[in-house]
């Protein structure tokens, strides 16, 4: 397990799609592994493997509820409904915040490490978490979506 150096915008590789993994190999459980700890490390709440700039649909999430970590290989939204307004951050573009129009609820689709076929529907912070790093994996930003974009200590004025 290590810590990985997170891709900070404009960096190219955070505008590319990423590819399914067809195969989960050791080097897969690494990747799940380094990631959880580069998340961690940067006390944040989800991260996506492009952002440390492996271009495969993997992700890993933590928003402290009672799913604990989530690591989901090849996600996919299959359901989502209502809608939120809230402020997102992202590791990859550090000193800046958005407004960004979500869904509230979401059901996302995918494997955990051992080839299983997981689903999970989550609310709010999980729901918000989902789709910022699910854009990840299909090359989009926060900052594509959000309705107005500052920096993060205006936020706390």
């Amino acid at each position: 397990m290590a810590i990985r150096i997170i891709v900070k915008d404009p960096d190219p590789v955070l505008r590319e799609k990423s590819k399914p993994v067809t195969k989960i190999t050791p080097n897969i459980h690494k990747l799940l592994d380094d990631m959880a700890d580069t998340m961690y490390d940067a006390e944040g709440v989800g991260l996506a493997a492009p952002q440390i700039g492996i271009l495969k649909r993997v992700i890993v999430i933590d928003v402290g509820d009672e799913h604990g970590l989530i690591e989901m290989i090849n996600p996919e939204l299959i359901h989502k409904e209502g809608e939120q307004l809230g402020s997102e951050g992202c590791l990859s573009i550090p000193g800046l915040r958005g407004d960004v129009k979500r869904a509230m609820k979401v059901t996302v689709k995918g494997l955990d490490r051992n080839g299983n076929e997981i689903v999970i529907t989550g609310t709010e912070l999980l729901a918000r978490a989902f789709q910022h790093e699910i854009d990840h994996l299909n090359g989009v930003l926060f900052t594509d979506l959000a309705q107005s974009v500052y920096r993060e200590e205006q936020q706390r004025q």
